[in-house]
């Protein structure tokens, strides 16, 4: 009785945070061929296509990236890298958001933002400069440097997440917080919320996802480059799924917390009540499976395989309420994992997906994340190896 009563509470409050938004944008569903005209390996497609053959064209060029996925996921590291001093700004996406308020709680606060061109490119300046605000801490005398690289979810704001960083500061370890593609600073002015980032556009979805992917192991080419030697991200929700799939491709990566987790792409847009919008221009052309097959490339679920290649540390968080990765899914991560990396933790709070968000679930989140990163770093780097024998072991 209590559990039903609990469940019911839970379900309504998700509801209620769920749908607080009214801005979110019903789109024409597009096959978007333009956006793969560069993708490594990719054939000319012809717009010309029917919509059978642009079908069969992406069921097709999905089976090759995921075959050839260190190619589709490798890049040349930026040559622009460099540190800008710029105003708090909090670019806000919810319906209720109004950048004058919002910004004046922050007026005359300046932080340290990352910057570089992505190595993949969009038809948006704005997007194509990364962004990623630093929070440097300095390191222990005779220690090794150690930063995580933290990726938001879906929509999130500027200031998202970089709470984060004050908690991470406490162990010694310095945080990159990126901006994921299309989102705060790099969203095109014609956009309120990120929707390019996934959305009906089925190429437009495959390169945002690309970019952002890559976008994370070029944060890793700065952090060596500043002498950086002990890498981890955390990645929540969408940006859980570019995390884990930059960690697959990367074997700097060995530090990995996964909030919310989920196999299929495109199973989640489908299910999902954040992405219902999105589903109702997609179920118009295809069906569930045709879904997941046309964003197979973007899948974690394809990728445990090169997860699996180097000695990485995993923490994965799911909740047992979310309506947005469904319990199912993530069930299923957790099991590829406890088969895969038995030292791996998975931990279930009893929360949704957005009142993971909210008090009191936020601070178990971060109390099972600061705890984990606390000890994570000496099991992934254990004592005396030095990072030069750790590179030679996860690329032989």
């Amino acid at each position: 009785m209590i559990r039903s009563r609990y469940a019911r509470w839970m379900t309504d409050w998700e509801y209620r945070l769920e749908t607080r938004d009214n801005n979110r944008v019903v789109r024409p569903f597009e096959w978007g061929l333009d956006w793969t005209a560069d993708f490594p390996g990719a054939k000319p497609s012809p717009a010309s296509f029917s919509p059978e053959e642009q079908k069969r064209y992406f069921f097709e060029l999905n089976e090759h990236f995921i075959a050839n996925s260190d190619e589709f996921f490798g890049y040349k590291t930026p040559t622009d890298f460099r540190l800008e001093q710029r105003p708090i700004r909090v670019h806000g996406t919810g319906s209720h958001a109004n950048p004058e308020i919002d910004d004046a709680k922050y007026a005359g606060q300046f932080g340290t933002f990352l910057r570089f061109t992505s190595p993949v490119r969009s038809p948006y300046p704005e997007n194509d400069l990364v962004n990623a605000r630093w929070f440097p801490v300095p390191a222990p005398k005779n220690k090794p440097k150690r930063a995580m690289i933290i990726v938001p979810q879906w929509n999130g704001d500027a200031l998202s997440h970089n709470a984060f960083a004050r908690l991470f500061r406490l162990f010694g370890v310095s945080t990159l917080r990126l901006s994921m593609p299309y989102h705060d600073i790099r969203m095109p002015a014609e956009l309120h919320r990120a929707d390019y980032s996934v959305s009906a556009n089925i190429g437009r979805t495959l390169h945002a996802s690309r970019q952002g992917i890559v976008d994370i192991r070029c944060c890793v080419d700065w952090l060596e480059q500043q002498g950086y030697t002990q890498f981890g991200v955390l990645g929540t929700s969408l940006g859980s799924c570019y995390a884990f799939i930059a960690s697959a491709h990367d074997p700097r990566i060995r530090v990995n917390i996964f909030n919310h987790a989920s196999t299929y792409f495109g199973d989640v847009v489908w299910t999902g009540f954040s992405t219902r919008h999105v589903r109702q221009s997609l179920e118009k052309v295809l069906n569930v499976a045709e879904v997941r097959r046309v964003w197979d490339c973007i899948s974690p679920m394809h990728f445990f395989d090169k997860f699996e290649r180097w000695h990485k540390q995993v923490l994965m968080i799911h909740t047992a309420y979310d309506r947005t990765f469904i319990p199912e899914f993530s069930h299923q991560v957790a099991a590829e994992f406890r088969n895969r990396k038995p030292e791996a933790e998975i931990r279930c709070l009893p929360c949704g997906h957005y009142t993971l968000g909210e008090f009191p679930y936020k601070y178990m989140d971060a109390y099972l994340v600061t705890k984990y990163v606390a000890g994570a770093f000496n099991r992934a780097y254990p004592e005396g190896t030095p990072f030069e024998a750790t590179q030679v072991e996860a690329t032989s």
